[in-house]
């Protein structure tokens, strides 16, 4: 049972994100397929959970897998993920959550680059936001400029 500062916390959220972005990360929905602002981009910088603002993925470790959503060869860090087993609808995946606020992801699959490990992290771009590089200090991420030299 959720207490009294879960419900509060909950409305925060729920007042910052748009619908799809509440759904994706709070219950575990999937934006359809292509529609993400972010599954084309390959723009410099990093992408941190859109509720937290924890980071998550370097621009360099995206590709384009043709999934249909962001995809990315590794997180910054094991330290910043969350793995869960996921037999829905009749699959065996791995779910993939924020370790900071248990945001909902995506899931990591292991077609991915053999080059840069095996690994897909299938990403929904709305669990995600964009910090572009000449954007880090500014917005207090300019531990991560180390990794754009």
């Amino acid at each position: 049972m959720k207490n009294i500062n879960d419900n509060e916390k909950d409305l925060d959220i729920k007042d910052r994100l748009s619908k799809l972005e509440y759904e994706v990360t709070q219950n575990g929905a999937t934006e359809p397929p292509f529609t993400s602002e972010y599954y084309n981009s390959n723009d410099k910088g990093l992408y941190v959970d859109i509720v937290s603002g924890e980071p998550l993925f370097l621009s360099s470790e995206k590709f384009d897998s043709g999934c249909g959503w962001p995809s990315f060869s590794k997180p910054i860090s094991e330290e910043v993920i969350k793995y869960n087993k996921d037999d829905s609808y009749n699959m065996d995946r791995i779910e993939v959550k924020s370790k900071a606020a248990d945001s909902h992801l995506g899931h990591v699959f292991n077609d991915g680059p053999i080059e840069k490990g095996g690994l897909r992290y299938c990403i929904n771009g709305a669990a995600l936001r964009f910090i572009p590089l000449e954007k880090l200090k500014e917005e207090g991420y300019e531990q991560y400029l180390k990794f754009f030299k």
